[in-house]
């Protein structure tokens, strides 16, 4: 059922995650050090996903906006230190394990993991839900881990899935955390992404927004699918990019007085006890 939502939300848009190699001229200083063909390579990269594991020259050429001639290279050379597998039937490309090594190590912090693991899995339990951490990666909020105990919610929304920024209650939570400046630049790449639906977009972000800074979280109902909630909040950890725990339940048992009286704060207190448990492990 949700598994749908995920494709759509990080499948259809997907030229969204792309690196914005055209740094604005607001960007500052570090926009003088950018290394050019380190970004495009990383943009190769990054066009590939769960949804599209194999591309051909001129669709990631579509999705990254790099063009085919420079593609090409970059293809040859990722081929070449073994990041990408060429096959020569589908004259297409894929990622190899070399290159999801690279995300799997960004992502598996073991102290990170086990201790988010104990929150939550209290936090599933009291709150009979799917419960998800994720941070984000450019555009997209990808996911960490997952735990939960509700037999009828299989959402495999496991360790790698992504989803849009704009689009889902971590996202907005995630934003919500962002310093100002960061913030309006990610804003700025997603208008410029998403084109006719950015101003429904940006009121759904900015509602997201504002709920985080005066309940402590956001929350849809029924808007990814009718019978679904999802409430989410910010992991905010010093020196280092906030994090976002979500759950997602049942909406028949996850009205919004039970989530504003009983859920909502549980989820806030859970987010502030895995931020002071990582705090106090650094």
């Amino acid at each position: 059922m949700f598994q749908t939502v995920v494709a759509r939300h990080s499948g259809s848009q997907r030229g969204m995650s792309a690196v914005e190699l055209k740094p604005s001229r607001s960007d500052g200083p570090q926009s003088n050090v950018m290394v050019m063909p380190l970004a495009r390579g990383l943009a190769v990269l990054g066009a590939f996903g769960a949804e599209q594991p194999w591309l051909g020259n001129h669709e990631i050429a579509f999705e990254t906006g790099i063009p085919a001639p420079t593609v090409s290279r970059m293809l040859h050379s990722l081929v070449a230190l073994g990041y990408l597998h060429y096959d020569e039937t589908r004259k297409k490309y894929r990622l190899t394990a070399a290159a999801l090594s690279l995300g799997y190590a960004a992502i598996a912090d073991a102290d990170t993991q086990r201790l988010a693991r104990i929150e939550m899995q209290k936090l599933a339990e009291a709150s009979d839900s799917y419960v998800v951490l994720g941070t984000r990666d450019r555009l997209d909020v990808v996911v960490m881990g997952s735990s939960t105990r509700h037999p009828e919610l299989d959402l495999r929304l496991t360790a790698g899935a992504r989803l849009h920024i704009a689009s889902s209650p971590l996202g907005w939570a995630l934003l919500a955390a962002l310093p100002e400046l960061e913030r309006f630049y990610l804003l700025g790449n997603v208008e410029r992404k998403t084109g006719r639906d950015w101003p429904s977009l940006r009121r759904r972000m900015a509602e997201g927004i504002s709920q985080v800074r005066e309940l402590g979280f956001c929350m849809s109902i029924g808007e990814w699918e009718p019978d679904l909630a999802t409430i989410a909040t910010p992991v905010r950890i010093p020196d280092q990019p906030p994090l976002v725990l979500a759950c997602i339940g049942l909406r028949a048992r996850m009205v919004r007085a039970r989530i504003e009286r009983e859920i909502g704060p549980k989820m806030v207190a859970t987010a502030q006890a895995l931020q002071d448990r990582l705090v106090a492990s650094a």
